[in-house]
Order: structure tokens, then C-alpha cells, then sequence
């Protein structure tokens, strides 16, 4: 006999439908055809084990799983119910043609027929609805993750049996309903991490409110325990709330690489990684045999944090520069391409010399001559190009640190982010893919961010006295642009070009010369 079922693959953060034909045949031995991985060839033995446990036989004839399109890798043990359903059809020991194809199957096996979760179940229901199929049948626990999408029946199911008696309609099993958009309202904007909770710092908080308001990739430079880690991980909580649709983009991608928690079905918060110093450049940006999202990409619509920047390998920073121009990755292979977005800000820490005190108000740094130059160079300045502002971090002082005094909370502040950011939306309304500031093309600048010939006299000057580079220029325009959307105004005024100028630390050329 002849049988069909559906499964699906994911390439990138796309699913894709595959057709799984069963046939049972005189003969013996077991065959799956269709490129399948080592993962897949493995199922033999958890589908037979499986089937013997819940009662049913492994046929003892000639068994010929074909997986189409057969010219695709298929990977992943998502294919054991599935093919498992098939082999039960084929060989007669269940009557389910009617309805069974009209589910998408899902599911790793045990040995005892219980299911496993699976990853990337999100963009497997999308593609699921897509394709016109009436529902998914699941592991229980991928459940809430399928019900976000709408218009198909998810059916959640613990083992094989419950499987086989809903499809022999033996068993009612329900639709998963889901309260995820109310779930996704109440939580949109709770942060735990507050700036309420920051002491002082008032110059390090305004500069991430700026960078907050343009979409300015911001790195910060000061002693250890300045509280440089402290303010990045509060970032997230000053911007604008995600969209429903933001959020769909985001858990699909954390979905593909099985890092959504066992009661998570959608992001509601603006994602924050913060990747150790020893990533390796494919960890960090994607890909491998099978391209998979890396921390950039799941960092997608919230903030990438690089903590002691100078300490991460060159090749590894270098690769970072493409995505922040593009706002996404391309992985290509052989037989292969994918593009997975990258749309994220970067906030960068470093201390301003090997020993951490170069600068610092109080203690001396004991570096050599040359030392912190050298180290800065490890950072190199095509990158350093790619970040806005540069921001010196000193040590809240004692009096500072004790003071008994209210700070102003992250809600506040998001307020008048989501103002600035209404307004660069108007601005940008005819080129849907910008909508930020900081993404800008140089022609956009020169017709944007015009300035006063008395504006043009102050930046003359301090690019003179302050020794800054020539691709300081455009940077400090898009940021004073972004200045003048905070304070609502229509112009760049002098103020806003002058707080502007001060966030440009490293393109001073005599900075860091010990």
C-alpha cells in the first residue's frame, strides 16, 4: 500500500512543505530516499521501538520512505511522527487516509512513543496556513508557539497514540486557543531592568536616549565598574515598544534555533544578547553546514551588546560590517542561500586602556607609552565608522551614589523616544526601508541635516581644534538631526550641533596618546 503524509523543513527562517510517501511492499529491508540526514536515517529505530511499545508492528517487508522535493537536504528527527503515521497508513494497521492529509505532522519520537518538542515550529504554522492544510498535529509542548498564527486547528499531542486516535477520530482533542496578543499587550513594555535604579550618570543616560531615539549604534568608554554594562542592559527598556509584527519577525528566529523557554509563544520584549568575548565569527553573524541565525540575527529589532570590545577577535568584528550597514546577513553554500535579518543596535563597552584607568579621575594608569593607542587599534576604523556616538564613562562619585533623590524611570524617557521616532517616521514615509536616522544614506544627510552658516563656522572649528576626521562629519549631523527630533524642532540649532560634536571621543586624533 501506498501512503502520503506532510512534514516541513526550515531554510533560514522559512519553512518549506515536504511530502513523505510511504509505500509497503514484497521485499524486505527498510529505505528513506530524498536526501535525508543522519538524524533522519536514525529514525528507523526510534519509529520500530516505538511502534512495539504502543502496541502496533514494524512491517517485515520492503519499507520506501521517499521525502519530497527529493533534490532538497532534508534534516532534523521532526520527521518521526510523521513517517511513523505513514508506515502505521501503509501497512494497514490504521485507517486515517481521509484526514491524514490534511494535517501538517510534527514530532520527534522516544522509544516509548512519547514526543519530543521540535524547533521552528513558528514559521512551520505559517507556511502551514499557507498551504491550505486544516492544522498541525504537534508535541504538546510546541503548542502555544503554533496558535499565534491564526485560521489553523494546532493539535497538541503527548505521544503517537493520542495522535492516531484523533486522526481515527477516536479521540476529541481540541484546537490550542491562544491569549497570546493579550499576553503580548500587558507585557509589551515590562522591563525589570529600570533607569530608575541608575544613580547619577546623567550624561551617559542622555546619550542613550539619543541613540534610543535615532536607532545610533553607541559605544562606551571607562574605567571598570563605571556601570558601562549596568546602562547598556537598560537600553531596551527606552525603546519604542515592539510591534506585533516585529514580534512575529523576532520569535521566528529564536524559534529556528530552539532558544523560545517552555511557556514562551511570543516575544514581547525587545531581545538583548550579549555574546561572551570568545564567539567565533559564525557564532556571532550565522551559518554553518546548515545555515543557522547567529547572535546578530537574534538580536534582530532590539540590541547587541559587546562587552570589553577590544578583547573580541579581529576577524570576528570585521564580519559585523556588512550586517550593520544592510541590516542583514546573506549565508551562501553550495546548494544553498539565505538571507537572515540583522536589523539591530550595537552598544559596545570598552575600558580606555589595558589596565582600566587611563583618564580616570582618581587613580593613575600604569600602561607605557604607546600602550593605549595599541590597544585602541584593536577596534579598527572602519567599524568604529559604523558607531555614532562615543560616550567617556567616569565613576559615580560617593556623594552621588548615596544621594536620596528620585531618578527618572525608563517609561518616561520612552516617551519622548516613541515622539522622536513619530517623527522620523513621517520624514522617512517614502522610502519604507529606512525609518531611523542613523540610516541615513550620505545624500539623505546633505538634504536633511541642513545647518546655518553660523552652524557650519562651529563645525568647522571643532573639527580643527579637536582634531576629527573627515568621517566624523556625517555622523555628528545625523546625531544632531536626531537631537533636534527629541527637542521637536525643525531646525538643527547651534545646541543641538554642539551636544552633537561632544560625542565623537575616538575621532579626536590626540586621544589616547599616553
Amino acid at each position: 500500500m501506498l501512503s502520503k503524509t506532510f512534514g516541513s523543513s526550515v531554510y533560514g527562517i522559512t519553512a518549506m512543505a515536504v511530502t513523505i510517501e510511504v509505500s509497503v511492499t514484497t521485499g524486505t529491508n527498510f529505505f528513506i530516499v530524498g536526501m535525508p540526514d543522519n538524524a533522519i536515517k536514525e529514525s528507523q529505530f526510534r519509529i520500530e521501538l516505538a511502534m512495539k511499545y504502543l502496541g502496533y508492528q514494524f512491517p517485515r517487508q520492503k519499507v520506501v520512505v521517499n521525502m519530497a522535493p527529493a533534490d532538497i537536504r532534508k534534516e532534523g528527527a521532526s520527521y518521526d511522527l510523521a513517517i511513523a503515521l505513514g508506515i502505521l497508513s501503509a501497512s494497514g494497521q490504521i485507517f486515517v487516509n481521509d484526514t491524514l492529509e490534511k494535517y501538517m505532522i510534527l514530532g520527534e519520537l522516544a522509544l516509548d512513543g512519547n514526543l519530543r518538542a521540535v524547533k521552528g515550529v513558528l514559521p512551520i504554522a505559517i507556511e502551514a496556513r499557507k498551504e491550505g492544510f486544516k492544522g498541525l498535529i504537534l508535541p504538546e509542548e510546541n503548542a502555544s508557539e503554533a496558535s499565534i498564527v491564526n485560521n489553523i486547528d494546532v493539535i497538541g499531542v503527548k505521544n503517537m497514540q493520542e495522535a492516531v486516535d484523533f486522526l481515527e477520530q477516536k479521540l476529541h482533542i481540541p484546537p490550542k486557543e491562544s491569549r497570546t496578543r493579550e499576553i503580548f499587550s500587558d507585557s509589551v513594555n515590562f522591563y525589570e531592568a529600570d533607569f530608575s535604579h541608575v544613580q547619577g550618570q546623567e550624561n551617559i543616560k542622555r546619550a542613550l536616549e539619543i541613540a534610543a531615539a535615532g536607532g545610533h549604534n553607541v559605544i562606551m568608554i571607562g574605567p571598570p565598574g563605571a556601570g558601562k554594562t549596568m546602562l547598556a542592559k537598560r537600553l531596551p527598556s527606552i525603546l519604542p515598544p515592539l510591534s506585533l509584527h516585529e514580534a512575529l519577525e523576532t520569535t521566528k528566529i529564536h524559534s529556528v534555533v530552539g532558544r523560545l523557554g517552555k511557556d514562551t509563544s511570543l516575544l514581547a520584549q525587545r531581545p538583548f544578547r550579549s555574546p561572551h568575548h570568545t564567539i567565533s565569527d559564525v557564532a556571532l553573524v550565522g551559518g554553518g553546514t546548515v545555515p543557522q541565525p547567529g547572535e546578530i540575527s537574534l538580536a534582530h529589532n532590539g540590541v547587541l551588546f559587546l562587552d570589553e570590545l577590544p578583547e573580541f577577535k579581529r576577524t570576528v568584528l570585521e564580519v559585523m560590517r556588512q550586517p550593520l550597514e544592510e541590516r542583514k546577513v546573506s549565508i551562501a553554500r553550495a546548494k544553498i542561500s539565505v538571507d537572515f535579518p540583522a536589523n539591530f543596535m550595537l552598544i559596545a563597552s570598552m575600558n580606555p586602556c589595558p589596565c582600566g584607568y587611563y583618564n580616570h579621575p582618581e587613580k593613575e594608569c600604569v600602561c607605557g607609552g604607546g600602550v593605549v593607542q595599541k590597544y585602541l587599534n584593536k577596534v579598527s576604523g572602519p567599524l568604529l565608522d559604523r558607531i555614532d556616538l562615543h560616550v567617556e564613562v567616569t565613576p559615580v562619585s560617593f556623594d552621588e551614589m548615596t544621594a536620596n533623590r528620585k531618578n527618572e524611570d525608563s517609561a518616561t524617557i520612552r516617551t519622548r523616544v516613541i515622539k522622536a521616532r513619530e517623527i522620523q517616521t513621517e520624514r522617512f514615509k517614502d522610502n519604507p526601508q529606512i525609518y531611523s536616522n542613523a540610516m541615513m544614506s550620505p545624500q539623505m544627510v546633505k538634504d536633511i541635516c541642513e545647518i546655518s552658516q553660523q552652524g557650519k563656522t562651529l563645525l568647522k572649528t571643532a573639527m580643527e581644534r579637536l582634531k576629527l576626521s573627515a568621517r566624523a562629519y556625517d555622523r555628528i549631523l545625523k546625531v544632531a538631526r536626531t537631537i533636534a527630533d527629541l527637542a521637536e524642532s525643525i531646525e538643527i540649532k547651534i545646541e543641538h550641533l554642539a551636544e552633537a560634536i561632544q560625542y565623537r571621543s575616538l575621532d579626536r586624533e590626540n586621544w589616547g596618546s599616553n
